[in-house]
C-alpha cells in the first residue's frame, strides 16, 4: 500500500487496504465458485460475475453497496469503487438498485478497532468475510523475532453449499 498509496492519489484514488482484501477476494472466488454462489431449492446457483458486497458502518446502522462485476476491475478500479460506494453510502446517496444483486459480502470491522469477529451471511449469498485490523505484532520467523503487520481474517460460509475444505481453499 505505501509503494503505491502517491501514485493512486495523484489520480485521486485514496488507496486503502479494503481495496487490496476486495480485489483478493475477488481473486478467491474466481477460484474457489462454490463460495460466489447461492443455495436453492433446485440446487446450487453458481453466478458467472461477482458482485461484491461492501458493508459500510452507518450512524444508524449498517447498509452493504454492491460493486457489480468487481472481476473486471484492477486495483485501481477496486480502489475507486471501493471509495465510491462507502462514500455515498455514508452521505445516503445510493440507490435502491446499489444495495443488491450482491454474490459475496466484505466486513472491515477493523476499521473500528475490533481485533476479530464472526460476520453473519447475506443470505443468499453464501459467505461472507471478515477482516479486522492490521495492526504490528511480535512474530517468530526463522528462529528470529520480528515485527510484522498482521490482521485476522474471517470467512463464514453457508454448509448446504460449501465444506470446511472449499472454505479453507479461498
Amino acid at each position: 500500500r505505501e509503494a503505491n498509496k502517491d501514485a493512486f492519489a495523484r489520480q485521486g484514488v485514496n488507496l486503502t487496504l479494503t481495496a487490496y482484501f476486495a480485489a483478493a477476494t475477488v481473486r478467491a472466488l474466481q477460484a474457489n465458485p462454490y463460495l460466489n454462489a447461492q443455495w436453492m431449492e433446485e440446487g446450487i446457483y453458481l453466478h458467472n460475475t461477482v458482485n461484491l458486497g461492501i458493508a459500510v458502518a452507518l450512524e444508524d446502522g449498517l447498509i452493504v453497496p454492491v460493486i457489480k462485476n468487481a472481476q473486471d476491475l484492477n486495483l485501481l478500479g477496486m480502489a475507486r469503487a471501493v471509495n465510491d460506494v462507502s462514500t455515498r453510502a455514508r452521505n445516503k446517496q445510493l440507490k435502491p438498485d446499489e444495495v443488491q444483486g450482491g454474490t459475496f459480502t466484505i466486513s472491515n470491522h477493523g476499521v473500528s478497532g475490533s481485533l476479530f469477529a464472526t460476520p453473519i451471511i447475506n443470505q443468499p449469498q453464501v459467505g461472507i468475510l471478515g477482516v479486522g485490523i492490521v495492526e504490528k505484532r511480535v512474530k517468530v520467523i526463522n528462529d528470529a523475532i520480528a515485527i510484522r503487520p498482521c490482521v485476522y481474517v474471517t470467512l463464514t460460509f453457508d454448509h448446504r453449499v460449501a465444506d470446511g475444505a472449499t472454505g479453507d481453499a479461498f
